[in-house]
């Protein structure tokens, strides 16, 4: 990754948040989607409603603080990150928890939020029997070698962009 100032940073978090805004402004249509493969962002995501009904069985832990343009710092999109990663060492390094599912966090390595060895050592000590589940586009070649299972999804339409269809509670947030 090309290293970029907190202020370069700021900047372009700053232009794509206008972006993003005036694509929200212009989006007017709704109506129900026939979805083949989709990425949700990072809004308040409707999993939750979903996963609160398993009760004490599943946790849901939602720990960043949204879009990259929205916040425009890098180093606190970087600590939040670390902080999240800190916190989901202990769920894979915990014998009593069979499933992790870090959502995203192979945009928050593209991003350089977080480092691919500090991953890689982290799943290398989990309990045999646990599955670990890293989600988002581009994973890092260093990850794949490792994965037992790898599966790549690419956007190819998005009623969003092609549209002009407004986000949806329970399909994008």
């Amino acid at each position: 990754m090309t290293e970029i100032t907190d202020e370069q940073h700021r900047q372009k978090m700053q232009r794509r948040q206008e972006i993003q805004a005036q694509r929200v402004a212009d989006r007017q249509l709704e109506k129900g989607l026939i979805i083949v493969q989709f990425i949700k962002g990072a809004w308040n995501p409707a999993e939750k409603a979903a996963f609160d009904r398993w009760g004490d069985q599943i946790s849901f832990l939602a720990l960043g603080e949204g879009f990259t343009w929205e916040t425009q710092d890098r180093n606190r999109d970087i600590a939040k990150a670390q902080e999240a990663w800190e916190i989901a060492i202990t769920f894979i390094h915990n014998p009593e928890i069979k499933l992790v599912l870090l959502d995203e966090i192979n945009i928050a390595l593209k991003l350089g939020y977080l480092q691919v060895e500090s991953i890689l050592t982290e799943l290398a000590q989990k309990p045999d029997d646990s599955h670990i589940i890293l989600t988002g586009r581009g994973a890092p070649s260093e990850l794949i070698a490792v994965a037992d299972l790898v599966t790549e999804m690419k956007l190819i339409k998005h009623p969003f962009r092609s549209q002009g269809v407004k986000a949806q509670p329970g399909i994008e947030f």
